[in-house]
């Protein structure tokens, strides 16, 4: 690779020099901090030679790889002294340039949290009505009833949810902020303000918070401002409990009064206008997003419809937008992939079409998006063409939704619904309109570089020779697919084919011979050249390149000769959990052009001692 050369078309493509207020690298991407976002290039950052993706999630991360270290160093000797003027006005930056972001980063991490909840409780909802249709319970019986209020509960204690999910992402005390919120929820409390109750002579609405998001956020907004003015003055030896007390006695007056009150109304106002848009637009408004729901899933962006999609859920228990046109595309996209699977020679690319398509099909596009639609436009115009026709069916006949999950064949359920006999037929026929529309125009339009077909061919030759080395696990754990880690460039397997690992200890161990070859300056990611010349990476945790090695202790260093089974990295684990980052290891053999990765012992527990991989080197 040529460092320098791959500097200046990144410093190029996100903008130039004047666009970057912030620089920094973790052990795969460069982390551009930039003045406007709508700069970025993005197809043009991964043509370049050495790019293997970028990701727009606040900030412009671009994936290098092994050789991030070297290629940050050109960056930074191609900015000079931007660099150092910027970070020295990054807080002033960040108010200037990214509020929006700031925001939806916001938003995103107090809703995203609640999905598996409330999608857990909407489909056990749907299955109980599924169960009824089909005659085999009985919607008046006690049972029927006594699972459904279990499945309606994670909406009807939203509030106190989202309190939870609120406080910690403003590091406030979340037992603390969820009694507040509470308080607004209390039987007695809420039977006297029907009778017409005062505070402070002032009367209060009569205001039902159950299923209600806003006054929850805008509660714990304040809880949380008033908590650290209480701490800074409060003596510590009655911290314990004097904090607690007077943040609740400053906090629910003022929710009961104005912040409760202004927060119902601007959950129903948000769900007003999405309404009336959608019986102004009718059936284009569907089409349109699953359209583009393509572009929004590979930024990101689509968790900015989470808001909109859990508030209007909480109000009437169903959604008429998102989840209909995610169908559309989640089932696009599987169509797709599976004609790109009959059409392509590329061994790799049938076998990584199938997988994505299989996903897809589930309802999980993003291998089917990074690992096929986004690589060839032909196939990503196809799954917009797809998604537009199954969406406009979808719009047309008025699908509505009654879970929050990703759409998918097993997740059908979530559009049952007793009043509406016909909606789950509707769903079906959605699925197959989107599934075969995309499948057909795949087959029309997908043609095969011939590039990719000399690689197929070259790759399908018979290598003579090859060396077997044999991987242990580096830590005790529960050991799952890369494909379930939670973060997109990793279960994608642009990095590179792997696994990882729960941690149960805090401790990382070589798992075969080898060097070490890097490093990383937080200590949270090393990597380790073996024997045989595969470069293993290890990355410990989701994001944790933000505790800045806080927590991380490293017992080797660069060039250092290592043998299997001995100690590289501890970590504290609990935490890195209490911090709020997965603690979740990923292991992948990052130049696995030149070896093939064979993973054994799937979903098992393992141990130091556990043969977790083999890597295998091809070579002529």
């Amino acid at each position: 690779m040529d460092y320098k050369q791959v500097a200046r078309e990144v410093i190029k493509f996100v903008g130039g020099k004047e666009n970057v207020s912030h620089l920094e690298h973790c052990s795969t991407r460069l982390r551009f901090s930039l003045y406007d976002n709508n700069k970025v290039d993005t197809e043009q950052l991964e043509a370049i030679d050495g790019v293997m993706a970028v990701k727009m999630s606040g900030q412009c991360q671009v994936v290098i790889g092994n050789e991030v270290v070297e290629v940050y160093d050109e960056v930074v000797n191609e900015l000079g002294d931007a660099v150092v003027e910027s970070e020295n006005t990054t807080n002033q930056s960040k108010e200037k340039r990214k509020i929006g972001s700031v925001i939806l980063d916001f938003l995103v991490g107090v809703f995203q949290p609640l999905v598996p909840a409330i999608a857990g409780g909407g489909v056990l909802k749907s299955t109980l009505m599924l169960l009824s249709l089909l005659g085999l319970m009985d919607a008046e019986s006690q049972t029927y009833q006594i699972f459904t209020m279990i499945g309606d509960a994670p909406l009807y204690f939203l509030p106190i949810l989202v309190a939870i999910t609120t406080a910690n992402k403003l590091k406030a005390n979340a037992l603390v902020a969820a009694s507040a919120v509470g308080a607004l929820l209390l039987p007695n409390l809420l039977s006297m303000i029907e009778d017409g109750a005062q505070l402070f002579s002032f009367n209060l609405q009569s205001i039902a918070y159950a299923y209600q998001v806003f006054p929850a956020i805008l509660t714990v907004i304040l809880f949380a401002q008033v908590e650290k003015l209480w701490t800074k003055v409060s003596p510590k030896p009655i911290r314990i409990f004097f904090v607690p007390m007077m943040s609740l006695v400053v906090t629910v007056p003022i929710a009961l009064l104005l912040l409760g009150p202004f927060g119902y109304t601007l959950g129903q106002g948000l769900s007003s206008v999405i309404l009336t848009i959608f019986e102004s637009v009718g059936w284009i408004a569907v089409a349109l997003l699953a359209a583009v729901l393509p572009f929004m899933v590979a930024t990101g962006m689509h968790k900015a419809m989470l808001p909109y999609a859990i508030t209007t859920m909480g109000e009437m228990g169903r959604e008429i937008l998102y989840l209909p046109a995610s169908l559309a595309h989640n089932i696009a996209e599987s169509g797709a992939c599976f004609a790109v699977s009959m059409r392509t020679s590329d061994k790799k690319l049938k076998a990584t079409a199938i997988s994505a398509g299989i996903s897809a099909f589930f309802g999980i596009t993003e291998p089917a998006l990074y690992g096929v639609t986004i690589q060839n436009k032909k196939v990503l115009s196809s799954v917009m063409i797809g998604s537009f026709i199954g969406g406009t069916f979808i719009g047309l006949v008025g699908l509505q939704a009654f879970a929050l999950v990703g759409p998918g064949i097993a997740s059908l359920p979530m559009f049952i619904s007793e009043d509406l006999p016909r909606n789950i037929i509707y769903a079906i026929f959605g699925l197959l309109i989107s599934f075969l529309a995309t499948f057909i125009v795949t087959l029309i339009l997908f043609k095969e570089k011939k590039e990719d077909k000399a690689k197929s061919n070259s790759s399908n030759t018979f290598l003579s020779h090859h060396t077997d080395l044999t991987i242990y696990s580096p830590v005790k754990g529960e050991l799952i697919p890369l494909t379930d880690v939670k973060d997109d460039v990793f279960s994608t397997k642009v990095m590179g084919d792997g696994l990882a690992i729960q941690p149960e200890e805090g401790a990382l161990f070589a798992p075969a011979d080898g060097k070490i070859e890097m490093v990383f300056n937080t200590k949270h990611a090393l990597g380790i050249e073996l024997d045989n010349g595969a470069q293993l990476l290890f990355h410990v945790g989701i994001d944790t390149v933000q505790l800045q090695g806080e927590y991380f202790e490293a017992h080797v260093e660069v060039g250092e000769e290592v043998k299997q089974g001995q100690q590289l990295l501890t970590f504290d684990l609990n935490k890195i959990i209490a911090e709020g980052f997965e603690p979740t290891i990923v292991c992948v053999v990052t130049n696995n052009e030149d070896y093939q990765v064979e993973v054994q012992n799937q979903d098992k527990q393992v141990t130091e001692e556990s043969e977790i991989m083999t890597i295998t080197k091809i070579g002529e």
